[in-house]
């Protein structure tokens, strides 16, 4: 586990560590790895006020000639992002400056200026001076710059984009030394944002700018010390091309006299350049990043540098130049302005390839026309017209739907529609629902289907005459017909065996071994279980639930019990014959619960009494669920089995295991093996379970290995879910047991469900992702589903689509409601098309295409090694990243990244997915927890997969204390800690507490009740209730961000310095990881040379 371990590598999921007493985490995990090695940063405290830039001490500089000073030191103001200017406040990453950087005057010395001068650029496409020579344009193309003005042109033939390199290709594991090819470690290219102007417009800040920028060291021999040549041949300084749309408007900058040439002496320029670029020239594509002090540890300009002006010294040895964190994309900037400019205005549905705001943004939406983004979000909301300008971007083209999603209490639930007995309205060719893109025709007597084109007729009772525009007059009167997302109720012919369905039932299974006694878990539970079943999931304003219960116990043998109403105790039978299974009552078994209270209150409170003397500790686990599977099929209903299990099923019978785990697997090309099932004998039994709609959500209580990879086989298949609390402690885990099961057990949950993802001509579902069984190609079958669960589905070209129709997609979920009802839910969805690939580049949502990539790498690592999975992954953002450079970014020196501006987080994100547990585990981490991880991940949606690969970590003393909003959230790295204040860290599954050790006593005593840092307990779960604002406020906080996830998050504290605190950063995961995985820094530098390569 890394110091600097990416996100998703997650720590415990629910395993204790012996090591750290009293100290049984939620997330997974064993011991901590050997001691991190020292960062190579210094620590960071903050932004250096005004992004001041001091020269090293000695160094004198005299102040710059009176003329304009060289073309290379052209500057945007400070705070703006720009393909050619930064637009006020966009792409900024790293503490935005709201100082407008001024020039100093003439008489100022070097030393004594508090910004780095600035010289602004006109607007007007103006080129400066002669053509360079082919030697001062290998020495632009070769240097370590920061970029200024976009061209507007292309270059000339023969530029490229630089050299062709000889690196190798990369190979997807980074090695500890960080050294990639020609960057030194910790080196790297600063980044400049770049945006273009479509002429002088007031800035906006709700239109970012297009692309990001940052240069790299093309080789990592020394530099010439200086480069004050004119611009390429074509480059002017007002901005790009307009033919090249992929740039915004940025306000303008204050001219120049006409006519101002942008020349100046030889010799270094004037102290312009920012402190991760020592002593360069700015060089003048694309665009600067702030200006900014050196912050520790890092090197200013170098040293020894000649004063402006005078005769130059020595060479000197140029000290490595090392990347600033502060000038590489934020994901916090980028979330942060997303939250500005997107969450005060409702998202209203009504326009076709809406890109929404992005998931961490909390807004309201409006149903006009197309299923909200709670519902259905694309990796691109602008597909290209064609499969070979789709291959050629390599950008997925994908969708996660959630089709029960839980919308926020402003937002309306679907509307239910009736039609009767003759059922919903469809498409005759190609089943299509009745939407609102279906076009009528004929005044309303046939109507064309948006999805085959073809022309069926109106039945006579859904008639309606067309206004002047040839819409219905009734169209806003009916969901289907105006609304993305609604409900049909279902007729008979859409029942199984044409036969309206039983309400269904839920079977509570638990497991009365010897370690389940021990630990208190069978008690625990069925003194919960009293309670819990008065909230079972019931029908709009039904009084009680229409679900049946029924109870089982288990080890080597099982136990049904009757608890009819009509008895006064509740009766026991054994099924000792495990190899035959049957369910040996009918009636008594499944029952009402207010109608069989006081039996199964007796019941409950017998079962910890009757085992409490066992000394059984071998369990069976297949038997168990085909008794549940029986039950329900005696029964004819659907329903849910919840089993709670505490060992590897060893015991005599179908489904039996070995331990097979192996960590000496790992790196081979066997490990595979360990995530797939022992056995085919679950997916058989999945498969049965699947057909009679039984759901099962599995418990897991493990002290030692269990094989999660097939245990989860069967709730995997069947839509349920897995929860693991390893070395389960009662005083310890039993709150987010508890939470998690009233969460499980109270969720709606849509049964027996079939869904279809239908699209118009040209593109096709061709691939599925998630939590479910499927039969055939196109139906994805699921015993059950809730409003947690996602399914991804990818879609490829099968034809040339039409920019002006765009391309449909319809999802149909059929499902049994709670109380028995049978419903259609449809979901639709317009997007555009496009013939430019800047349009696709431009409608990306970068959240959505990590949250598939993911998913198609956590399914890979079942049929290939974990290396070639990972390598995948790089190539193919780099070919993304690279088909954007070569086809749709300005022309500019090879030694430049240049990111989209919406696919900017692409590298780091992907990181996190790369160092992640499945994907690079650490030495403590367990196979159970990768199996764990891996099948979580499966069908997270959006939200989920962005917070737990890339954590939220909130400093708690920074904002007042008064202020009730969520603390500013700040980058997932060593350098942003401060050990004089607290911090929070939250992935999803896994909550922190860091106590630095700085931290002021009285912050300690109101928030411990402690009166110093070394009394607070390390491990400590839960905090002190105190009365101070302080407390209540970081409590508060905890509860909130606990309610705003699908899973209860264990609070644990962890003192800097302290052997715990290994395991918490293991999510920093902007740094270098303990188990190899490249910081940020190294992995942006990695993507750059690979992108090189392909470009070369």
């Amino acid at each position: 586990m890394n110091v600097n371990q990416s996100a998703p590598p997650l720590p415990p999921f629910g395993q204790s560590q012996p090591v750290y007493p009293g100290y049984h985490p939620s997330s997974y995990g064993g011991q901590p790895g050997s001691t991190a090695p020292p960062t190579p940063y210094g620590a960071y405290n903050g932004p250096v006020p005004g992004y001041q830039q001091t020269p090293p001490p000695g160094v004198s500089r005299a102040p710059p000639s009176s003329e304009a000073p060289p073309a290379s030191t052209a500057q945007a103001p400070s705070g703006q992002a720009a393909y050619g200017q930064f637009g006020q406040g966009d792409v900024q990453n790293g503490p935005s400056s709201t100082v407008q950087m001024q020039r100093f005057p003439g008489s100022q010395p070097f030393g004594s200026v508090p910004l780095a001068p600035v010289v602004s650029q006109p607007t007007v496409l103006q080129p400066y001076g002669p053509p360079p020579t082919s030697a001062q344009v290998t020495a632009q193309l070769a240097g370590m710059q920061i970029s200024g003005a976009v061209a507007p042109a292309l270059p000339p033939v023969g530029l490229g984009y630089g050299p062709p390199t000889s690196l190798a290709s990369a190979s997807g594991s980074f090695p500890n030394s960080g050294l990639y090819g020609s960057y030194p470690q910790g080196q790297a290219p600063p980044l400049s944002q770049a945006q273009g102007h479509l002429g002088a417009q007031p800035p906006q800040r709700s239109a970012p700018p297009q692309a990001s920028s940052f240069t790299s060291p093309a080789s990592g021999g020394p530099r010439m010390p200086s480069m004050t040549g004119p611009l390429l041949s074509g480059q002017g300084f007002g901005g790009p091309s307009l033919s090249q749309p992929n740039h915004v408007s940025s306000p303008p900058p204050q001219a120049l006299p006409p006519g101002t040439q942008m020349t100046g002496p030889p010799g270094p320029p004037p102290p312009m350049h920012s402190s991760q670029q020592p002593g360069y020239q700015l060089q003048q594509n694309g665009s600067f990043g702030p200006a900014r002090a050196p912050q520790p540890n890092y090197g200013s300009s170098y040293p020894g540098a000649p004063t402006f002006g005078s005769q130059p010294g020595p060479p000197q040895p140029l000290p490595p130049k090392r990347l600033d964190p502060d000038a590489i994309p934020s994901p916090i900037q980028v979330i942060e302005d997303d939250r500005n400019n997107r969450g005060s205005e409702p998202f209203v549905t009504g326009v076709r390839g809406q890109v929404p705001p992005l998931v961490t943004t909390n807004f309201l939406v409006k149903d006009q026309g197309n299923a909200s983004p709670r519902y259905i979000r694309c990796t691109s909301y602008n597909i290209p017209c064609t499969s070979d300008m789709a291959k050629q971007a390599q950008v997925p083209l994908a969708a996660v739907i959630k089709p029960l999603a839980r919308l926020p209490p402003e937002e309306a639930s679907p509307y239910v529609v009736d039609h009767g007995e003759s059922g919903p309205l469809r498409c005759n060719r190609c089943k299509a629902y009745m939407c609102p893109f279906m076009q009528f025709v004929e005044g309303g007597r046939r109507f064309q289907c948006c999805f085959c084109s073809c022309i069926n007729d109106v039945p006579p009772q859904y008639f309606q005459h067309l206004d002047h525009t040839g819409k219905r007059v009734d169209a806003y009167d009916r969901p289907e017909l105006s609304l993305g997302s609604y409900e049909f109720l279902a007729t008979v012919d859409y029942c199984k065996n044409n036969k309206f369905p039983s309400p269904p039932a839920f079977i509570f299974m638990i497991d009365v071994s010897y370690n389940a006694i021990r630990s208190g878990l069978v008690r625990l539970l069925c003194e919960e279980l009293k309670s819990l079943l008065d909230f079972l999931p019931r029908e709009g304003g039904a009084e009680e639930s229409a679900i049946r219960v029924g109870f089982v116990t288990y080890n080597k043998v099982l136990h049904f019990y009757n608890v009819k109403s009509s008895l006064a105790q509740p009766q026991m039978m054994v099924v000792s014959d495990v190899a035959d299974m049957f369910v040996p009552l009918l009636d008594g078994f499944l029952v009402n619960v207010s109608e069989s209270r006081a039996v199964i209150t007796s019941l409950l409170d017998q079962i910890p009494e009757m085992f409490a003397d066992t000394r059984e500790t071998e369990t069976v686990f297949a038997p168990v669920i085909q008794a549940g599977m029986e039950a329900l099929k005696a029964a004819e209903c659907a329903g849910k089995l919840f089993l709670f299990h505490t060992s590897l099923p060893i015991a005599e019978a179908p489904g039996k295991l070995k331990n097979r785990d192996d960590r000496k697997l790992i790196n081979t090309d066997k490990e595979k093996t360990l995530f797939q099932p022992q056995t085919g004998a679950y997916q058989t039994l999945a498969k049965e379970c699947v057909a009679q709609g039984c759901c099962v959500d599995l418990f897991l209580f493990p002290n030692q290995y269990v094989d999660v990879a097939t245990l989860s086989v069967v709730p995997q298949l069947t839509g349920g879910s897995v929860y693991k609390y390893a070395c389960f402690q009662v005083e310890n885990d039993q709150e987010r047991f508890l939470s998690d099961l009233r969460r499980d057990v109270q969720k709606v949950v849509g049964f027996d469900a079939v869904m279809r993802v239908r699209t118009s001509t040209g593109i096709r579902a061709v691939d599925f992702f998630g939590a479910f069984y499927m039969s055939n190609t196109t139906d994805v079958e699921l015993a059950g589903l809730d409003g947690d669960k996602t399914v991804t589905v990818e879609f490829k070209h099968d034809d040339r689509l039409n920019e002006e129709s765009g391309a449909l997609l319809q999802c149909a979920l059929l499902y049994t409601s709670c109380a028995g009802q049978r419903r259609l839910r449809i979901h639709n969805l317009a997007l555009n098309c496009c013939t430019q690939l800047a349009d696709l580049y431009r409608n990306c949502e970068t959240d959505t295409l990590i949250n598939y990539m993911a998913k198609f790498a956590y399914r890979g690592v079942l049929n290939s090694p974990v290396k070639t999975v990972r390598d995948t992954l790089i190539t193919q953002c780099a070919q993304i990243l690279a088909c954007y450079r070569k086809n749709c970014a300005s022309p500019s020196s090879a030694g430049q990244l240049i990111l989209p501006e919406c696919m900017k987080l692409l590298p780091v994100y992907l990181n996190c997915v790369l160092k992640s547990d499945v994907l690079q585990p650490g030495a403590e981490v367990t196979t159970d927890d990768r199996a764990y991880v891996r099948q979580l991940v499966t069908s997270m949606d959006v939200a989920e997969t962005n917070v737990f690969f890339y954590p939220r970590l909130l400093p708690l003393t920074k904002s007042p204390i008064e202020s009730a909003t969520e603390p500013p959230a700040v980058r997932a790295s060593e350098e942003r800690l401060s050990n004089g204040d607290i911090y929070l860290l939250e992935n999803g599954l896994n909550l922190f507490l860091w106590v630095g050790a700085s931290v002021q006593q009285g912050v300690v005593q109101s928030l411990f009740s402690v009166s110093s840092f070394s009394q607070i307990t390390s491990g400590l779960n839960v905090l002190p209730v105190l009365d101070n604002p302080l407390s209540k406020k970081v409590r508060s906080l905890i509860d909130s961000l606990r309610a705003q996830r699908s899973r209860y998050m264990k609070l644990i504290v962890v003192k800097q310095e302290d052997k715990l605190e290994m395991l918490f950063k293991h999510f920093l995961v902007e740094d270098k990881s303990l188990s190899g995985g490249a910081s940020y820094v190294d992995f942006l530098c990695h993507m750059h040379k690979e992108i090189r390569q392909l470009l070369s």
